[in-house]
């Protein structure tokens, strides 16, 4: 159970933080020899990380439901990267690239070209500036984030700074975008969860939705805050840092 709330942890803090949540967890499973990590234990936190967003954006999804056309440009832009997920998964490619040096890489020179995309201006919000052209770019550069140590919010945030948007509308667009996503890992998992006739591996998987979704929530409150004062320099600081050392691990 200890290591499940550490794997909670860690997918709750680093989901929705432009970090990479696959790569903190694979790391951390591996550095501490972790029996629970494993793709169904993943998607569990997964699934614990959109309960939490479907529930601080309530609000705004309802105003969605109203306004069928933001919705339709947040489903549009999820498409590119569920297509090519649901085909790396059932092709089993998605295993062979959770490795260290993978993630060594994909975390320095994403956290690069996030420092370059914050030096962008400030001029848009998604209210007046989420057009399909912007969306559309959004959703094909998140194809990335299916490389563990790329970050999905890390990616889609890095989109929309590009694209100028404010750091705030930034990081909103990443959390909308994460649902239809999220909602497609969680419909695959609880079919795993719903199958299975194994009671402690049903145990295990819905303690990891629990302590996700808690976790996740607080994150999620307090990131918005942050970038709402500062850049994201600590961000692509850490980025760095981890990287080069995983980097000399990997070759030194």
């Amino acid at each position: 159970m200890i290591e499940i709330f550490i794997l909670s942890l860690i997918q709750g803090i680093t989901e929705f933080l432009p970090i990479s949540s696959s790569s903190h967890l694979i790391l951390i499973s591996e550095k501490l020899n972790f029996k629970n990590q494993s793709l169904s234990i993943d998607v569990s936190l997964h699934i614990g990380s959109f309960i939490a967003v479907l529930f601080y954006f309530r609000e705004d999804l309802v105003s969605f439901i109203n306004n069928k056309i933001i919705f339709f440009k947040i489903f549009i832009s999820s498409l590119p990267v569920m297509i090519v997920g649901y085909f790396l998964i059932e092709t089993e490619i998605i295993g062979k690239i959770r490795n260290i040096e993978i993630i060594a890489w994909t975390t320095t020179l994403f956290g690069i070209l996030l420092y370059i995309s914050d030096k962008f201006e400030l001029e848009k919000n998604i209210k007046d500036n989420l057009n399909y052209k912007s969306i559309i770019f959004i959703g094909f550069l998140q194809i990335l984030s299916l490389i563990p140590g790329v970050s999905r919010s890390g990616i889609a945030i890095t989109a929309a700074r590009l694209l100028k948007f404010t750091r705030v509308d930034s990081a909103k667009i990443s959390f909308l975008l994460s649902i239809p996503i999220l909602g497609a890992v969680s419909i695959f998992g609880l079919k795993n969860l719903l199958v299975s006739e194994d009671v402690i591996f049903t145990k295990i998987n819905l303690f990891s939705i629990i302590f996700s979704f808690l976790f996740s929530l607080i994150t999620i409150k307090f990131f918005l805050k942050y970038i709402n004062k500062f850049s994201l320099n600590i961000f692509v600081y850490y980025r760095v840092f981890l990287g080069l050392i995983l980097l000399s691990i990997t070759y030194l």
